[in-house]
């Protein structure tokens, strides 16, 4: 089997069975999309629970070794595509689950926070670090980037972390499995935010008036409370607050 993908293929059956609890709990069925089913592990866990699987695969072999394996499942939809190049939207309200590739993972959490309102919950398994960063609240060292855009979209909960040991190859560090509910957002407030966010973060052990000067000007920012604090002291509220009172100060930022 090739690995240009980065695959790292969960065998545990016990976690196999607590990640389908967490998508679909017991007594419920949904429609799912399953993101890189690879081997098709995770995929035979969600079955009895779902009333149909579209899975996206990337890898042409991954999507071979399915179709060998699952002959004549009707409820099993193994599309052959790269899920960043997906129209999320289109597969409507369902129940999005994953074992992500860690060196994709957040980009596929930005997709999938870019549909939000089209999916009903998404338990992914990331690498630990990742996770970590995605529940982080402010002022705790993994908070970031990430977690603004994670909270602004979703309410997360870090389920239970998975060891190297679960897998086949074993990665180098520890993984864990996060659930993401979805919130109501206004998308336009929200391309605002994360455009101001990007840049209260572009260095973390700076100020805010050292980040953010160079876009709004020195007065601007010495005006503002927060000057003297960095991004991630501030929560997602507080930067958006933020972001509202120097928006005068630079048109073009929406």
């Amino acid at each position: 089997m090739s690995r240009k993908y980065g695959q790292h293929f969960l065998k545990d059956q016990s976690i196999l069975e607590r990640i389908a609890d967490a998508a679909c709990p017991a007594g419920e069925q949904q429609p799912l999309l399953e993101i890189g089913p690879g081997r098709g592990a995770l995929t035979r866990y969600l079955l009895p629970r779902a009333t149909k699987i579209t899975a996206i695969e990337v890898d042409p072999e991954m999507v071979a070794f399915l179709t060998r394996n699952f002959p004549g499942e009707e409820r099993l939809e193994v599309r052959l595509q790269d899920i960043l190049d997906t129209d999320l939207n289109s597969f409507g309200p369902c129940v999005i689950v994953g074992n992500l590739p860690y060196y994709i993972s957040s980009p596929i959490a930005a997709k999938v926070f870019e549909a939000s309102g089209s999916w009903l919950r998404a338990v992914f398994l990331v690498q630990k670090e990742v996770a970590l960063r995605m529940a982080a609240r402010e002022g705790s060292r993994d908070y970031g980037y990430l977690s603004v855009m994670t909270r602004l979209y979703t309410n997360p909960s870090v389920l239970f972390t998975v060891p190297p040991t679960a897998f086949s190859p074993p990665p180098k560090v520890d993984s864990a499995v996060i659930l993401l509910e979805p919130k109501p957002v206004d998308r336009a407030e929200a391309r605002i935010l994360l455009k101001f966010a990007s840049r209260a973060f572009a260095h973390k052990r700076k100020t805010l008036r050292n980040n953010l000067a160079p876009f709004y000007g020195k007065t601007a920012i010495d005006a503002q409370p927060e000057a003297s604090l960095r991004a991630e002291q501030l929560s997602p509220a507080q930067l958006l607050d933020l972001c509202q009172r120097l928006s005068a100060f630079e048109p073009m930022l929406s």
